[in-house]
């Protein structure tokens, strides 16, 4: 295992999207990746043998759901500010896909737990810059969502063998 090659970083290849955009814009952006986030489980559970997996896979779909519609309550935007995420759109599908295509199924969820680690620590620092408590409260709890999916996909791995992957 020593000549593989790393896997691919969810923060890293859509991190210079990210600074693309106003610093006002981007939670909304992370919530639109959520989403992206809980089609692919949903996609995973279809897919799963397992229906203890796959119902552990919809509770993920249904954490990344929760976690945007949370973060776009917290962030509403003007018509003109979600145009300027929807151009971003075309770059996201080109870039997203890529990082999961053709790769085993413990490579995937390698990826996304880190993905979800990665996007706990977003939460927690947004949340630091907040001075309404319940703003900065809401962000912790979807720190704490995606901590449980990347705990989820994680303890999958160990089940499996494959923590080596992440």
């Amino acid at each position: 295992m020593g000549d593989r090659e790393p896997l691919p970083s969810v923060a890293e290849r859509l991190g210079p999207l990210l600074a693309r955009l106003a610093a006002h814009l981007r939670p909304v952006f992370l919530a639109s990746l959520e989403r992206r986030a809980a089609d692919r489980y949903l996609e995973w559970a279809r897919r799963s043998e397992s229906s203890t997996q796959a119902a552990g896979l919809r509770r993920c779909a249904d954490r990344e759901r929760e976690i945007a519609a949370r973060v776009e309550q917290l962030f509403p935007m003007r018509a003109d500010e979600r145009d300027q995420l929807g151009a971003l759109g075309p770059e996201v599908s080109a870039t997203y896909p890529l990082l999961f295509e053709g790769r085993p199924l413990a490579d995937c969820f390698a990826i996304q737990a880190a993905g979800e680690r990665a996007g706990a620590a977003v939460w927690r620092s947004l949340a630091s810059g907040q001075e309404d408590p319940s703003r900065c409260d809401t962000l912790l709890a979807c720190a704490d969502l995606e901590e449980a999916s990347a705990g989820f996909l994680e303890g999958l791995l160990a089940a499996s063998g494959k923590e080596g992957a992440t």
